[in-house]
């Protein structure tokens, strides 16, 4: 019998084992189950590196599966050619307690906040994008720019990034001709993404029914993607309450009244509404154990069209 540990799965191979619709699936059981109180995922700890970055620990547990989602942030790593982002997600058995799976920390990050995001986007506009906006030239941005068009083949995807060399530089790797630059949001933009960690709001304009903002970036209290003005005039979701009221920035410089956001899973079980929507993402272990049972339902599949 082989008991040797699994091996740790590279970005790529991670990546394979997160479908999009699946991973999308498991996300919205995962909301369900939360509320349901069947999984348990405390709010994140956060230990500072002496000389700079963060050390994060995310875990939690269902009756299947738990999950430790272990990463570093060290965003003084654009400096020095690396990524800003290193770690790894431990699968475990949940009634043996084995480890099962070992899973990139980064790409599981990018998907499944790409997922939440997708996720959204699919109730809130049934019929899909026609053009979206996306802020931002890092690797949410990538991750969001890609999915769209994955999913929604004919949307056309406009990148507003921080400098117009930038942004031209993004768009150009990428290699998509349905993806083009942009320094203004068009009339025509019926989603808009923003994937920055920018302190001060990159999106202020009226809030507008039709159009669906997406906000992902700005993950503490200190930093905030849309305005104040633009908040107050949106029917507000989040990913998940406990850890928005202390990470949301956006909502929490805005001074939004709590009682008026809504859940991931208020957003899934209502019709769409008619309004200006907003859904800020800030992530949480849930969805981490989310992508867990997307891997090992995909390798499960794997190793028995492959016997």
């Amino acid at each position: 019998m082989n008991t040797s540990p699994p091996t740790l799965k590279n970005g790529q191979q991670t990546q394979a084992l997160l479908p999009w619709p699946a991973l999308m699936q498991a996300i919205g059981q995962a909301a369900r189950e939360m509320r349901q109180g069947l999984i348990q995922a405390p709010a994140r700890q956060a230990v500072p590196f002496p000389e700079g970055g963060t050390l994060l620990s995310m875990p939690a547990t269902a009756a299947d599966l738990g999950v430790h989602k272990l990463v570093n942030v060290v965003t003084t790593n654009r400096e020095r050619g690396l990524p800003t982002i290193h770690g790894m997600v431990s699968v475990y058995d949940g009634h043996t307690g084995e480890l099962r799976l070992m899973l990139d920390g980064p790409t599981v990050t990018t998907r499944r906040t790409v997922a939440v995001s997708m996720l959204g986007l699919s109730h809130l506009l049934p019929d899909g994008p026609r053009h979206a906006v996306i802020f931002g030239t890092g690797t949410q941005a990538r991750g969001h720019a890609l999915a769209l068009c994955d999913l929604y083949p004919d949307v056309r995807i406009s990148i507003i990034g921080r400098t117009p060399a930038q942004t031209e530089s993004f768009t150009a790797q990428l290699g998509r001709p349905r993806i083009q630059a942009t320094r203004s949001v068009p009339d025509s933009a019926d989603v808009v993404i923003t994937a920055t960690t920018s302190a001060v709001p990159v999106y202020g304009l009226p809030a507008r029914p039709g159009r669906m903002l997406i906000a992902v970036g700005a993950y503490r209290a200190d930093l905030a993607e849309i305005g104040a003005a633009t908040l107050l005039g949106s029917r507000l979701y989040v990913d998940e309450r406990e850890g928005a009221r202390h990470e949301a920035g956006d909502y929490l410089q805005a001074g939004v009244p709590w009682e008026r956001v809504h859940d991931l899973l208020d957003l899934l079980d209502a019709a769409p509404p008619g309004e200006p929507c907003v859904l800020k993402t800030v992530g949480c272990a849930a969805w981490d154990l989310a992508a867990a049972r997307c891997a090992v339902a995909q390798q499960r599949e794997r190793q028995g069209s492959s016997s």
